[in-house]
């Protein structure tokens, strides 16, 4: 039986913060001599009850990345972990909140992680772009400060722009000028949507914000009208099963919407979100989905189509990690 640790795969929703693995944090945290107050249990991984509980140790475990150079060892390391699992191409969520929060410490950030991307490539073979991030519950003003910064920065390596945060605060609308400003910086565009809330927030941010990607978009499900203009107009959905389970989204996997998003023929990927946290990685991704889906490498290699169809790279970089996947078919 394949245990798709080696299967080439896509992963394009994963936070770099949400990714640092325990170890790391722990050690970051001994040599800054800084308590985080128990955020580990005794295996050693992240403990948390609830969703408010789960933010506040992920919030918490950030507390230690203070500077670029905690963000460049934090790079590789999430690389290193991906690459252990088959990841070939990434994109990796981060926020220049929690990167110096202006443009001159924002590009000091990105370039020592821009360099640690560039190094783990040529070490491990794994390809990455950036998504710049805005958090939602941060309010449209400050969104619009990081689109301004994120547009500043625009290039080979920052190549996306994003919003994660409270699904739950204002309407997308509110955020409609720096989803513009992004986009006229030439970055794509993806917005999680359609994860705490239903429908009704994946049809509003496709239609307010222009995106052409919806991070999650699982409740999609729920509006069959929405459903077949995801379909029509190719929107691509970033879905994240294990996340979702973790998150009572779902309450097992076989109940996940997934399937139904295929059958309803929408581009979708498979992502991890915040994997230490939600006890996943992307070979237990693709081993549940097998077991609970019947999915074989077929079924695989046509969703990292997608994903790299979807995928916010030039051309050429499309076509060479395509290739990549065609070589091991």
């Amino acid at each position: 039986m394949n245990d798709f640790q080696t299967t080439p795969k896509t992963e394009l929703h994963i936070h770099l913060e949400g990714a640092a693995p325990p170890a790391f944090i722990r050690q970051l945290a001994h040599e800054k001599r800084v308590d985080l107050g128990g955020i580990f249990g005794a295996d050693g991984n992240y403990k948390w009850s609830d969703f408010v509980h789960f933010l506040r140790v992920y919030e918490t475990a950030c507390s230690v990345l203070k500077s670029p150079m905690d963000f460049a060892r934090l790079t590789e390391a999430v690389l290193a972990e991906q690459a252990k699992h088959g990841v070939i191409y990434t994109e990796l969520f981060l926020a220049p909140d929690f990167c110096g929060g202006d443009l001159v410490k924002w590009r000091e950030y990105l370039a020592a992680m821009s360099e640690a991307a560039a190094s783990q490539e040529a070490k491990l073979g794994i390809t990455t772009r950036f998504i710049s991030t805005v958090v939602r519950h941060f309010g449209a003003e400050n969104a619009r400060k990081t689109a301004k910064i994120s547009a500043e920065t625009a290039g080979p390596m920052l190549t996306g722009f994003g919003m994660g945060g409270d699904e739950n605060f204002g309407s997308a609308k509110d955020f409609s000028w720096a989803f513009h400003c992004a986009a006229e910086a030439g970055l794509g565009l993806t917005s999680h949507a359609g994860e705490v809330r239903g429908a009704e927030s994946v049809a509003e941010t496709i239609a307010d914000l222009k995106v052409s990607r919806i991070g999650h978009g699982v409740r999609s499900v729920e509006d069959a009208q929405l459903l077949r203009l995801i379909a029509e107009t190719g929107v691509h959905l970033e879905v994240n099963p294990g996340s979702n389970i973790s998150l009572s989204v779902f309450p097992t996997l076989k109940d996940h919407s997934i399937a139904k998003l295929r059958e309803a023929n929408i581009s979708i990927s498979v992502s991890t979100d915040d994997p230490p946290y939600f006890d996943t990685d992307m070979t237990r991704e693709y081993q549940g989905l097998a077991s609970t889906f019947g999915w074989g490498e077929a079924d695989f290699a046509a969703i990292n189509r997608d994903a790299m169809d979807a995928a916010f790279c030039d051309a050429a970089t499309r076509q060479r990690i395509k290739a990549k996947f065609e070589e091991t078919s």
